[in-house]
């Protein structure tokens, strides 16, 4: 293996060995759940190997405060996708037995909301509402606007907009 290559490699593990119960512990602290602070930890250190990786990550010279970033980060879209799967458990919770989906059904879709869930995310909230009605409700940008307190025209960008992003975040 070239130095070049060993080099980023003996930093994360050293990144890691030397910060990752902290890490955890800070979780922890903000979770309750020693389980989920696991895996928020663990999280974020798959996400620092994988900024590595693409060249973005930066010199660390404050290695606690960047960890500190990455894992709130990661804990703001833990409780999203936690309130995401409460109301979607209520919507459920709401419809005729007849009507119920199975449990496979459920997973399925749970699974889809979430994967909507961060395709938009990073996306200003007025453009996500646009787009997830114009898109999930087929409501047409006339209206949008008007729930908005927008303009159809400044509805057009925001769709424009959401397209865009669906499009680059697959790239």
């Amino acid at each position: 293996m070239p130095d070049s290559a060993a080099a980023p490699q003996a930093s994360l593990s050293t990144l890691y060995r030397d910060h990752r119960s902290w890490l955890e512990s800070w979780l922890r602290r903000r979770l309750g759940d020693s389980w989920e602070a696991a895996d928020l930890a663990q999280d974020t250190f798959v996400r620092v190997l994988a900024a590595q990786h693409t060249q973005t990550l930066p010199s660390l010279r404050e290695p606690r405060a960047y960890l500190l970033t990455v894992g709130k980060r990661l804990l703001v879209n833990h409780y999203q996708r936690r309130s995401l799967e409460r109301a979607y458990l209520e919507a459920l919770a709401n419809l005729p037995q007849a009507l119920a989906p199975s449990p496979e059904q459920r997973w399925l879709l749970l699974e889809t909301l979430h994967a909507l869930d961060e395709l938009l995310d990073g996306l200003p909230r007025a453009v996500r509402q646009a787009f997830l009605w114009s898109q999930l409700e087929g409501i047409d940008y006339s209206t949008i606007g008007e729930r908005l307190g927008v303009s159809e025209r400044t509805v057009k960008r925001y769709m424009a907009k959401a397209y865009e992003h669906c499009l680059l975040v697959d790239l």
